[in-house]
């Protein structure tokens, strides 16, 4: 992996070295306190870019336009809040999708199918391993949002989200969050609506192609702004569990990849 990630600044092939040991306190000490890390330079930027240059066409010719009006929360109610509650606002979002078997020896299947790699994350996340999904769509993804595509505000459904940026946009495509917007007993409806309604200022996170973000989102609303202009964002998405085997079911994979397979 040496000739994709820069591995003298981020370690990862060398774990329990003074060096990694290193590298997981501080990246876990700023997770705790900012809810999120980054590492940029974390690929080489020469190879962002050339996998930016493989998968954009790829994006363009194959990948699946998945595009939906929906909630905050991905569901169509919400028991006990009134369906006309602004927390509800439905918002747009649209992106194209590859799925894993569309992304064999590119950067996004190398890394993620490199065990020095889950180790890492897993050391991040206080975990005693993660396992890479056992599905041939779901476990890593590239998404490209080409002019006019967002990804809308929403909570995750998962406890860690963990993404590579291969291209950032022209202009637009801005990550945005509200940190500790509701929490585990109190889901703060009135200030989840204040944030859509725009009476909340939310944090602006400009990435740069070739970082690495670990990010947790369950509680935190966030979104990617309209892209705009002629080069898409592109960017990898890494799914991994504490249990080996998991996998979506053929109902989920029609849903987020319009095939069962």
């Amino acid at each position: 992996m040496h000739d994709v990630l820069d591995l003298t600044r981020f370690p990862l092939d060398a774990p329990d070295s003074p060096c990694w040991n290193d590298l997981v306190a501080s990246s876990r000490a700023t997770l705790l306190h900012d809810g999120l890390v980054n590492l940029p330079g974390f690929a080489q930027p020469e190879a962002a870019a050339t996998a930016a240059r493989v998968l954009a066409p790829k994006l363009a010719a194959e990948g699946f336009t998945h595009a939906r009006r929906h909630n905050i929360y991905f569901r169509r109610e919400i028991p006990g809040l009134d369906p006309s509650h602004p927390a509800l606002t439905q918002f747009d979002t649209s992106n194209r999708t590859l799925c894993t078997d569309q992304l064999h020896r590119t950067l996004p299947e190398r890394l993620y199918l490199w065990p020095p790699f889950a180790r890492f994350l897993a050391a991040v996340m206080e975990k005693p391993a993660l396992h890479p999904m056992d599905d041939s769509l779901a476990g890593v993804n590239v998404m490209g949002y080409g002019d006019g595509q967002a990804l809308n505000w929403h909570f995750d459904r998962s406890e860690f989200t963990t993404t590579l940026l291969l291209q950032a946009p022209e202009a637009g495509g801005t990550f945005e969050y509200a940190r500790d917007l509701r929490s585990d007993t109190d889901p703060n409806y009135d200030g989840v609506a204040a944030l859509l309604d725009g009476h909340t200022t939310a944090t602006r996170m400009p990435l740069a192609p070739g970082t690495l973000n670990i990010f947790k989102g369950r509680n935190t609303a966030h979104r990617v702004t309209p892209v705009k202009g002629n080069r898409p964002r592109i960017i990898a998405v890494f799914s991994y569990f504490a249990e080996p085997g998991v996998g979506f079911s053929d109902e989920e994979r029609i849903g987020f990849y319009g095939r069962a397979g």
